[in-house]
């Protein structure tokens, strides 16, 4: 058992009571696994319901709140699994905050993009909302040396970091597990919550994307090859990223005319999907993309450690018209922080001076495998 890094705070939350802990994160990332693991160490007798049963449901989406109370009697806590199958479920547990305060109340859910929706406005200062990702290297550098870290550093990023992956010893086992997680779970929150029906184009936007990891996008270009829309290329990449399985960086500006802000990167939040995507989970020394799973690598790995700490930071990259660029710019607590991320040892890095010129005060630096404490703790 890997211990997360947000269960003492998931724990300390639900010991306090008064509000609603939702926890959202994309399938088989481990959210039932951890929310079961903080409850077997609090003193409550917990209702755990699955959204599947259809006897429950019908009683969480009924908005009476005193069936509501004779289903809840007699417990001292309430986990609602895969919550956002549920119709109405914000209102329902609102009633529950508001008229049960001793209840301590837990939801997950794989999908922002159903669960936000139906719990948002009904939860509004009545809930904890959290993330959970896949595995963070900070979760692993808790017990383990730095030693260790950078000797499994190939691993992570042919076969990322999904919780099941760890269990598995064997590039066969590995290769399979990958393969039904893609098949039987990636588009899942998409093709039935976002009301996507041509799933082919879905599965081949993905694919492209999956090619396209480090390279700003082009919604126009993809539009193109896919025969689709920009309109609708842009509202697929947001389904996904609303479930968890990429994310956008944005071009990083203060309005000066130089800088490139249109353009957008994606990137995926677990390398062992972007790579099953693409059939490729061939070892980084028979690659031609080590660089660039690197680089998507220490970009994810930020974003989780920044969200788990509850830094308030914010990435970017940056390029000008005329070609200099950072990988990263990280923006946080009023002070810029610019990095070029370098796989190869030898390879050379060119911190743009030009940076520096256009923001005064601050940092340039260099992310290579052989340090890898920028995505073990925030300064």
């Amino acid at each position: 058992m890997i211990p997360r890094i947000i269960a003492p705070q998931i724990s300390a939350k639900l010991r306090a009571g008064g509000k609603a802990v939702i926890l959202y994160g994309a399938r088989q990332v481990g959210k039932t696994t951890l929310v079961r693991q903080v409850l077997s160490e609090l003193p409550y007798r917990t209702l755990v319901v699955n959204a599947d049963e259809a006897e429950f449901v019908e009683v969480l989406s009924s908005r009476s709140l005193a069936r509501l109370r004779e289903l809840v009697a007699g417990y001292d806590a309430l986990f609602v699994d895969e919550a956002q199958r549920v119709p109405e479920i914000g209102l329902n547990l609102k009633l529950l905050v508001d008229h049960e305060p001793n209840l301590r109340l837990i939801a997950t859910g794989s999908s922002l993009l159903d669960l936000a929706g139906k719990t948002q406005e009904p939860l509004t200062g009545r809930a904890w909302v959290y993330t959970l990702y896949p595995i963070a290297l900070a979760e692993l550098g808790a017990q383990m040396s730095a030693f260790e870290l950078r000797r499994m550093l190939d691993e992570r990023l042919v076969f990322g970091s999904y919780p099941e992956i760890f269990s598995l010893v064997g590039h066969a086992d590995r290769r399979s597990y990958l393969r039904t997680l893609v098949a039987s779970y990636l588009y899942k929150d998409v093709l039935e919550i976002g009301g996507v029906r041509n799933s082919v184009k879905l599965r081949q936007l993905v694919r492209l994307l999956a090619f396209q990891i480090g390279q700003e996008v082009s919604l126009s270009e993809l539009g193109t090859q896919l025969g689709m829309s920009k309109d609708t290329v842009a509202n697929y990449i947001d389904l996904l990223e609303q479930t968890f399985v990429v994310f956008r960086l944005a071009g990083f500006s203060r309005n000066l005319r130089k800088e490139v802000t249109k353009m957008q990167k994606v990137y995926f939040w677990d390398l062992g999907v972007r790579n099953v995507v693409i059939d490729n989970l061939q070892p980084l020394d028979m690659r031609d993309d080590a660089g660039r799973l690197w680089e998507n690598f220490v970009i994810a790995e930020r974003l989780k450690l920044l969200a788990y700490s509850g830094a308030l930071g914010s990435l970017y990259f940056w390029r000008t018209h005329t070609g200099a660029e950072l990988d990263i710019v990280e923006e946080r607590e009023g002070r810029l922080y610019g990095f070029q991320v370098k796989w190869g040892q030898q390879s050379k890095a060119r911190l743009p001076q030009s940076f520096l010129d256009s923001y005064p005060g601050a940092l340039l630096g260099v992310i290579r495998p052989d340090d890898l404490s920028y995505l073990l703790r925030v300064e």
